[in-house]
């Protein structure tokens, strides 16, 4: 059973996203992109640390040796999550100035995974990008308008990746020692009139949780079958993405938007821009650190 979704930090973000779950710290990483903030929830205690960055911020993931790597409107940078201090390691749109990077997640074996997507929409303008443990970047998928949600099986043998306008997800062959993916297919499209596919998660059935923009919530899916199993309703009109998270790893946290919102949608939805909670009877895989 799916317990009740619970606002568990009104944080007003303007566009919260990028959760990733520290099961060595037990806290919850996640960003606010156009607030240009980095924020660190503690659920033992319910402090929330902000830390204020110079450039917009997609994603941020743990890191083995300390600290976190980030993807920020000009590239991978690592941060430093006590002085907040960050420095840039590469930027490989360093001549696109009309982009800046969205979502990511390191894989199964420590690259951290990352895309970017247009200021003004302009379609197939962007890619997905991965960083591997030695700090090199290579690009993985072209032609993307808006990089958003991934995913790996819990036998490693699958990367799924979602470029929001297409409101699908598409499964790739992943090869785990070596990073390549290839073989797209599409195992899940979105039925119109429920929103468009942001982030993304993934428990150990192998089951897809993917958040709607728009839609007011999270779906499950089989991506085997292509079936959708349920839906968690999310008191806020843009869900960006989800994360599995808490000693048992069954706690789903969602992050939602607040930015661009119709005054008619904010009355609707006041808590537009808060970190949810919501307890499930299933388990989580882990977010990967990055090993770099």
């Amino acid at each position: 059973m799916i317990g009740n979704v619970e606002l568990v930090l009104d944080a007003k973000a303007f566009l919260g996203e990028g959760p990733s779950w520290d099961r060595v710290q037990q806290m919850l990483y996640w960003v606010d992109i156009e607030g240009k903030k980095v924020h660190i929830y503690n659920p033992e205690d319910g402090e929330n640390r902000e830390i204020h960055v110079d450039q917009r911020v997609g994603a941020v993931v743990p890191r083995n040796s300390g600290g976190a790597i980030a993807a920020m409107e000009k590239g991978f940078y690592s941060l430093d999550l006590e002085t907040g201090e960050n420095r840039q390691i590469t930027d490989p749109e360093a001549g696109v100035s009309e982009n800046r990077f969205n979502d990511g997640k390191c894989d199964p074996e420590g690259r951290f995974w990352a895309g970017t997507m247009s200021y003004s929409g302009t379609p197939e303008n962007g890619a997905l990008y991965c960083l591997d443990t030695e700090m090199k970047v290579e690009k993985k998928v072209d032609h993307v308008s808006t990089s958003n949600g991934l995913a790996w099986s819990p036998d490693h043998r699958f990367m799924y990746f979602i470029d929001t306008p297409t409101k699908q997800v598409v499964r790739y062959e992943y090869d785990q020692r070596t990073g390549s993916i290839q073989n797209p297919a599409i195992v899940v499209e979105i039925p119109e009139g429920e929103g468009k596919p942001d982030g993304m998660t993934i428990d150990t059935d192998g089951n897809l949780w993917i958040a709607h923009w728009g839609g007011s919530k999270v779906s499950v899916w089989n991506p085997d079958k292509g079936e959708q199993l349920r839906t968690i309703p999310v008191p806020a009109l843009n869900v960006t993405s989800c994360v599995f998270g808490g000693e048992k790893m069954n706690e789903l946290y969602i992050t939602t938007a607040s930015v661009g919102m119709e005054e008619a949608d904010l009355l609707r939805f006041p808590s537009a821009g808060g970190l949810f909670k919501v307890e499930t009877e299933v388990t989580g895989t882990p977010t990967y650190h990055f090993k770099g």
